[in-house]
């Protein structure tokens, strides 16, 4: 798969292209749809796929401070557009002067003069342009214009267990979205962040120093420091696997906790994994935790011996959740 920062120097003879636009954060099932059927289609008609990303969100650029929570890196985000087939990721740096583009200077500058698309393949319930003034309706009338086949994909969804139906959502569906992968997250249902994005929800960082405590009760930790707005899931301990960026695919049980270590009067929010059955230093290193399923919530214990109980269980439960006891 090819990797672009830009349009401004395309291949020598660059054709026509399939494309397909989004944020894409999370890579979610609904995007996997609607990428798959963009790789289809390119296929069928002889074209390279191309996969029209922004960096950095436009929500930021639009409203500053409004930046939400980051479900994938660019790098992952890349590595999972690669798995389904893609043949160009295509990254447009996102800047203030294209958040005024208008939506039909949009559609002739990026995806006439600079793309050549074909096809131009979009959800539903995409917009484009300044004040987001463009739809899918309005991009059929200029691909008829500009001399290309603009297809709207059905959004992607499921229906939700009885137990899980809520007032805002009586008929039991759910579309899903990054909003509300998101959402998931934030209430610490790793498990439903996982069925939306067909794979467990994965943070990535670099291994940092702590304070030791883990270590000194016979529980060393790996803290994580992470990207800025990473979508981090609710204080509380869960159940996944650590991985090492330069060893993907060996994959250690740990028991990670989220949250400001009550029980010493911590303050500060952090991330740090117990990695089970291994004595490694990972300070430093490039890692990656995918979170399965939640455990229990954050609790204050009255000491450490309590602290130690609690995080037996918490090891032993870990284990159940990940299939090894």
């Amino acid at each position: 798969m090819q990797r672009w920062r830009g349009l401004t120097d395309l291949p020598g003879g660059w054709g026509r292209c399939v494309v397909t636009i989004g944020v894409f954060d999370g890579v979610h099932r609904g995007h996997q749809a609607l990428i798959r059927r963009t790789v289809g289609v390119a296929r069928q008609r002889g074209l390279p796929s191309v996969v029209l990303t922004f960096d950095p969100h436009p929500s930021e650029v639009v409203r500053p401070g409004s930046h939400p929570a980051q479900l994938t890196t660019l790098r992952r985000k890349a590595e999972l557009v690669e798995q389904l087939g893609v043949d160009v990721f295509a990254v447009l740096p996102f800047t203030p002067e294209l958040s005024r583009l208008p939506a039909h200077d949009f559609v002739h500058e990026i995806l006439v003069d600079k793309l050549h698309a074909a096809v131009v393949v979009v959800g539903q319930n995409f917009t484009f342009g300044h004040k987001a003034a463009g739809d899918v309706e309005l991009l059929k009338t200029l691909g008829k214009r500009f001399g290309f086949v603009a297809m709207g994909a059905e959004l992607q969804g499921r229906t939700l267990p009885a137990e899980r139906e809520d007032a805002e959502q009586s008929d039991g569906e759910i579309t899903f979205s990054s909003t509300y992968v998101r959402s998931c997250i934030d209430a610490g249902d790793v498990a439903a962040a996982a069925d939306a994005l067909g794979r467990p929800h994965r943070l990535e960082g670099i291994v940092v120093r702590g304070h030791r405590r883990g270590h000194e009760l016979g529980y060393p930790t790996a803290n994580l420091s992470m990207p800025r707005f990473s979508a981090v899931p609710a204080d509380g301990v869960y159940s996944g696997w650590f991985i090492r960026l330069d060893e993907p695919d060996r994959k250690l049980p740990a028991a990670v906790s989220v949250g400001s270590n009550p029980t010493f009067s911590g303050r500060e929010r952090t991330v740090e994994a117990f990695v089970l059955d291994v004595d490694e230093d990972f300070y430093g290193q490039q890692v990656a935790l995918d979170f399965v399923t939640r455990l229990r919530g954050q609790i204050r214990f009255d000491g450490a011996e309590a602290l130690v109980e609690q995080m037996d269980e918490d090891v032993l439960r870990t284990r159940t959740a990940l299939g090894l006891s």
